[in-house]
């Protein structure tokens, strides 16, 4: 099965596939309401707001991981609303690390950073950037959404 077959479930238990963006830059993020990297949530609706109509989407997967998520759907939802006023989907919860982790995380973590590592997820709001083909990079949590490399691959790869 390739990244683009993988299915993931939304919160409203509707079955989506990075496939739906196949022709789209879409950043899969890890993220976490209760973490100290959440203001990323801002910059990362700001991004999808101006990219958005050219075929940008992110993706976000809830993760307690790192024990930093909310305890429901629910809540990780209104959170991302109120505080961020986020639009681009915010998906269920899945593990990202580990036995348990979900498949479409197992394929990702295949991707090295810039420095070559691949493997684990280290923390909350780590992305990957996936371009249409399905070419994947990877950016590690502290680099920010709109980092120079990030909007350089970004606009280089917008579809329309």
């Amino acid at each position: 099965m390739g990244l683009y077959d993988i299915p993931f479930q939304a919160m409203d238990g509707s079955t989506h596939t990075l496939g739906e963006h196949r022709d789209d830059v879409v950043m899969v993020v890890n993220v976490a309401s209760r973490c100290g990297l959440a203001p990323q949530y801002a910059t990362l609706e700001s991004m999808q707001k101006l990219y958005g109509e050219r075929g940008f989407q992110v993706v976000g997967f809830p993760s307690n991981q790192f024990l930093q998520e909310l305890g429901s759907n629910e809540a990780v939802q209104e959170f991302c609303s109120t505080t961020y006023g986020v639009t681009f989907p915010v998906v269920d919860r899945v593990r990202v690390n580990g036995r348990h982790a979900h498949p479409l995380y197992t394929e990702l973590k295949k991707t090295p950073d810039a420095d070559g590592k691949a493997g684990r997820v280290t923390w909350n709001f780590e992305k990957f950037l996936v371009l249409p083909g399905g070419e994947v990079h990877r950016f590690r949590p502290r680099t920010l959404p709109d980092d120079p490399a990030v909007v350089e691959l970004v606009e280089q790869h917008l579809p329309r």
